[in-house]
């Protein structure tokens, strides 16, 4: 077959395709679609299986909790590695014939995927030719064994993939140049092409959904070049996958003369076109990079070299005034590139809740927009259901690190998020809301900027400083009305801030003087969350009147409760003002709620329990408080309850965090560093409880909408004693100057339970004690011994 013929056929194929894309386009809905995180990568003689840590591996179950979001197709793994490492004639087809066998009968169409992230089994790699080989031959074994089965994505994000293992070093085979790089490349679509041969001998009808990680980058104008270069790399595994890598094509001469690729195997691709029928695009808010040849406005490690220009790449979002590309700009250029059909194949953002829904909603409208425009969009995957494990270390390491997605897997068994809520209502065709919606994600607010702003509006970016765009500001702008702000005009105005107008339903927090209720404010502000902080003298918890008041005038989506009585030896002089505050606040405040249809988070106290336990305590033990103050929170307990059943009650421990002068571990450190010894008690054990982790799991689980009564703490016990010694030995200080104590030589009024630990049957949600101290630390900028 001459050249010539070849291309006509080639032409043939994409007209086609592109003319049924446009007809199923306006017959169809976007559909919603899901996705299963399954790395299985390899680094140096490790795999790192996210199947392993996510536990889907063994839980069937999960696959009815996917059904119930009434999404249409799943991206799911039947990975060579894991199935067929020895060959096809050994594999173990009993996981797959089990979870393929009850997707089926849920109704649920697979996108079986073969290789994700991965090198394959032990025995070859990204830089061997029998990589694809052995590929295409378990995937002739695949295609038997399902035949019902239509859609494929054999290798995921070829491209991604390959410069991770061949071009950064991260994965095996942890190459460092780009022979390497795009031989990985060349080996992966290979291994579609012929894989999809193999299918297609078994299934003529079978799909090939191929999915990349696209970014766009930007530049100064000196580094424009290596911009260029860049962005027309990003396209490589699909223009190697259409047979449009041919000699008139920008990167032939790179690919032939700089990196050394052989003629004939890039005309492999031009004899093997295999263009995509579906082109799956995953994109992250971090994609997005930036080049800049002036280093000291960037850290050192993010510095780096091509061999003529030093530069530092960083995120574009953290340096571009005009922010991310986003994900309509991204789908526009594959478009008009390919004119074939495309599906959104990841969403997600490793972030708080509010700002995993807003992300997912962006993606979701800008799909509905280039639709309207005539793009043949078919689907926006959600991913990944159950979240995803060290990736913040693109899982070289094994830390522990988990994001969570649809799902979360820190309860016992995997709990629905509010994102779950959203992909029902959207898989339905209906209009998801919350008020946290109508504002905009960080990523087009002020407190993205890490760097001197630089705009990026002409083209790859022109290297001008910016004008003062701060996107959103701190919500303390003075200069905005209470008139109606939406979305999109924060984006054409991004010099608008807002300061709680009357269209944004706040969040209301009691509580001014406090450090829990300072500590809600300070993270709301950073988590874009409208709120009012509201002393006393403006609402009185336990004057009916009083919130009726507030909620008539302020309209608030929810109240967090973060005043009270908290005095715990005074409380046994002033037991009416401590139950006023603690009690009957709390259930004047859930009566309203109720009335007015607001949400109600409370707080309650380990101080519930009477220490008899040696274990640690869970929601469902029985309460038997020592003291007023205790008494006053286990009552609240069951009138807020009684009141609301709705409403959020979440126990927590002794508070500490780097905003306040007087917690527990700031006053220690204060009074050694003076050279004063520090008294604390030895045998009262506890879950001293990091505010930052307290305030943003709180706000997360009352975005969800989760409900009655839990215990938050961080992992860990200590003694109050133990607690002053471990905080003094991070900080160099001298820990022999902590003199421990018993309770009962410190004379105090109110009795204590000897042992208070906390932790839970629903969710265990905050990190170790340990991971906890250490953040403090940095937070308080103060120096941690190693």
């Amino acid at each position: 077959m001459t050249k010539a013929s070849l291309n006509r056929q080639i032409g043939i194929r994409n007209s086609e395709l592109i003319q049924d894309s446009k007809i199923k386009n306006q017959k169809s809905k976007l559909e919603m679609w899901a996705g299963l995180e399954c790395t299985v990568n390899r680094v140096g003689d490790r795999y790192f299986n996210q199947m392993e840590r996510n536990g889907h591996g063994t839980r069937l179950d999960d696959l009815n909790l996917f059904a119930e979001l009434g999404v249409t197709a799943i991206r799911y793994p039947v990975l060579w590695e894991l199935t067929a490492p020895e060959g096809p004639d050994k594999a173990d087809w009993s996981w797959a014939d089990e979870r393929l066998g009850r997707l089926q009968e849920l109704g649920i169409n697979p996108i079986v995927g073969l290789v994700h992230h991965g090198s394959g089994p032990r025995h070859t790699s990204l830089i061997d030719p029998s990589f694809a080989t052995g590929l295409a031959e378990f995937a002739h074994a695949v295609a038997e064994r399902y035949p019902w089965v239509e859609n494929y994505t054999p290798v995921n994000e070829p491209l991604t993939t390959a410069r991770f293992s061949g071009l950064y070093g991260h994965w095996y085979p942890h190459g460092r140049d780009a022979f390497t790089f795009i031989q990985a490349l060349l080996t992966q679509c290979r291994a579609v092409i012929l894989s999809m041969q193999a299918i297609r001998q078994i299934n003529p009808a079978a799909k090939l959904v191929q999915t990349e990680d696209l970014c766009k980058v930007f530049s100064t104008p000196k580094m424009a070049y290596q911009a260029e270069f860049e962005n027309e790399r990003r396209w490589l595994s699909f223009d190697l996958l259409c047979g449009r890598l041919n000699q008139a094509h920008p990167l032939w001469s790179y690919l032939r003369k700089v990196v050394g690729i052989d003629e004939a195997d890039l005309e492999w691709f031009l004899e093997n076109p295999c263009p995509p029928d579906i082109m799956g695009i995953n994109h992250y808010l971090t994609s997005d990079r930036f080049l800049d040849e002036r280093l000291d406005r960037y850290p050192s490690w993010t510095h780096g070299s091509n061999g003529r220009d030093q530069y530092a790449d960083v995120e574009a979002v953290r340096v571009c005034t005009e922010g991310i590309a986003g994900p309509r700009t991204l789908i526009k250029e594959v478009w008009e590139r390919y004119e074939i059909a495309i599906a959104v194949t990841e969403v997600h953002h490793g972030c708080t809740r509010e700002e995993q829904l807003r992300w997912l909603k962006e993606v979701w409208d800008a799909a509905n927009t280039v639709r309207s425009e005539g793009v043949d969009l078919r689907a926006i995957t959600a991913w990944s259901l159950l979240g995803s494990y060290d990736w913040n270390s693109l899982v070289t390491r094994d830390e522990g690190h988990y994001e969570p997605g649809v799902f979360d897997l820190r309860s016992p068994h995997p709990r629905p998020t509010a994102i779950a809520r959203m992909i029902r209502d959207l898989a339905k065709g209906e209009t998801y809301e919350h008020p946290l919606l109508d504002v905009p994600g960080w990523w087009w607010r002020s407190q993205r900027l890490l760097y001197p702003p630089v705009s990026c509006n002409s083209g790859l970016g022109t290297g001008e400083e910016g004008t003062g765009y701060l996107g959103l500001g701190t919500w303390e702008d003075k200069n905005t009305s209470s008139s109606q702000i939406s979305n999109s005009q924060f984006r054409e105005n991004p010099q608008s801030t807002i300061h709680n107008p009357q269209s944004l339903r706040p969040l209301l927090i009691s509580g001014a003087t406090g450090t829990l209720g300072n500590a809600f404010a300070r993270l709301c502000d950073l988590r874009g969350i409208p709120y009012h902080l509201l002393t006393r003298r403006e609402m009185d918890i336990a004057n009916p009147a009083s919130v009726d008041t507030v909620l008539t005038e302020l309209k608030p989506w929810a109240i967090v409760n973060a005043a009270g009585y908290v005095r715990v030896d005074d409380a046994e002089l002033e037991p009416d003002a401590c139950r006023r505050e603690n009690a009957d606040g709390p259930a004047v405040l859930a009566e309203r709620c109720a009335r007015h249809g607001v949400q109600l988070l409370t707080f309650s106290s380990d101080l519930v329990f009477d220490g008899v336990s040696t274990s640690p305590y869970v929601e469902s033990d029985s309460v038997a408080p020592l003291n007023v103050y205790g008494r006053s929170k286990g009552e609240a307990e069951v009138r807020v309850l009684q009141a609301l059943p709705s409403a959020l009650v979440i126990r927590t421990s002794a508070f500490f965090g780097p905003w306040d002068e007087y917690n527990f571990i700031t006053v220690a450190l204060r009074t050694l560093s003076a050279g004063k010894p520090f008294v604390a008690v030895e045998d009262a054990v506890i879950s001293p409880t990091y505010i930052p982790d307290l305030v943003n799991t709180s706000l997360d689980l009352l975005i969800d909408g989760e409900y009655g009564l839990w215990h938050i703490a961080n992992s860990g016990e200590s003694s109050w004693a133990d607690l002053a010694r471990f905080a003094a030995r991070c900080a160099r200080l001298d820990a022999k100057q902590v003199e421990a104590r018993p309770m009962q030589a410190l004379q105090l009024l109110a009795p204590r339970p000897r042992y208070s630990v906390l932790t839970s049957e629903r969710g265990v949600l905050l990190p170790s004690l340990e991971n906890a101290i250490a953040r403090y630390f940095q937070e308080c900028k103060l120096p941690l011994l190693a």
